[in-house]
């Protein structure tokens, strides 16, 4: 039982880990992207299979404690909420150099105004990470629940973005590179939010038994939005307008 307890120990001690290890590259990809500095961006990616081989440790871990140990009751639940854990904290990582990559890309481009806003998402989605980390630490659901409530926040700058950024590239055709990779960046900070709410639903799971039986709130609607051309144009849709062949002729 001793050495059952020291095994959980070391499962729960690798999480906080990967935890860290996200939150810091959230941290470190944003700034990346607002202080252009290509050599940080490269940082976030290359530390990227660290938070993959912690993933492949506690896999092997958790395997381990199955067969030895064939916990039951909480205990197992400890065991299965921590690979479903490890597993949200893995993709978060791999967002997170995601949102570096973008980074270097926008960096060779003319900066766009709308940049501005994603300090405030990352910030928001680091935040979550930490809250709902502490929150499987503490086996405080009331916290989990909070960040779980929260991912809204995140989703409504994210659909903000996205009309913002759609009115830019419409405006002015240059701009559609630098705006399609910061599009790219939000929905990838706005992922990240996505994980941490499964995580809060795993923390639920863990403390109580049972999982949150209302629905998840989601405030992104970037995946129903439509937006108008600017006064005066025909929307681009390859055809010619009524009344005229493709050659321009009555």
């Amino acid at each position: 039982m001793r050495h059952f307890t020291v095994e959980l120990e070391e499962l729960n001690q690798k999480l906080l880990q990967m935890g860290g290890l996200v939150e810091s590259a959230i941290h470190r990809s944003v700034r990346a992207l607002l202080e252009q500095d290509r050599e940080l961006a490269e940082e976030v990616i290359r530390d990227e299979p660290k938070i993959n081989k912690m993933e492949m440790e506690i896999d092997g871990l958790v395997t381990r404690l199955l067969a030895l140990r064939q916990p039951v009751a909480r205990d197992l639940r400890d065991i299965l909420a921590s690979i479903k854990i490890a597993s949200d904290i893995e993709r978060i990582g791999d967002l997170a150099a995601n949102v570096a990559k973008r980074a270097i890309a926008l960096n060779q481009s003319a900066p766009v105004r709308p940049v501005a806003a994603v300090p405030r998402m990352g910030k928001l989605a680091q935040q979550a990470i930490k809250d709902v980390i502490d929150a499987y630490v503490e086996q405080d659901a009331q916290k989990a629940i909070a960040v779980w409530q929260r991912d809204d926040d995140l989703d409504d700058l994210t659909s903000s973005l996205f009309r913002e950024l759609l009115t830019y590239m419409m405006e002015d055709p240059r701009s559609i590179s630098p705006c399609a990779h910061l599009l790219f960046i939000a929905k990838n900070i706005e992922r990240i939010g996505d994980h941490a709410t499964n995580i809060a639903e795993t923390v639920h799971f863990l403390v109580l038994g049972y999982r949150p039986t209302t629905a998840r709130p989601k405030g992104d609607t970037s995946s129903y939005e439509v937006v108008e051309p600017p006064e005066g144009e025909a929307p681009a849709t390859g055809k010619a307008p009524l009344g005229k062949s493709a050659a321009g002729q009555d």
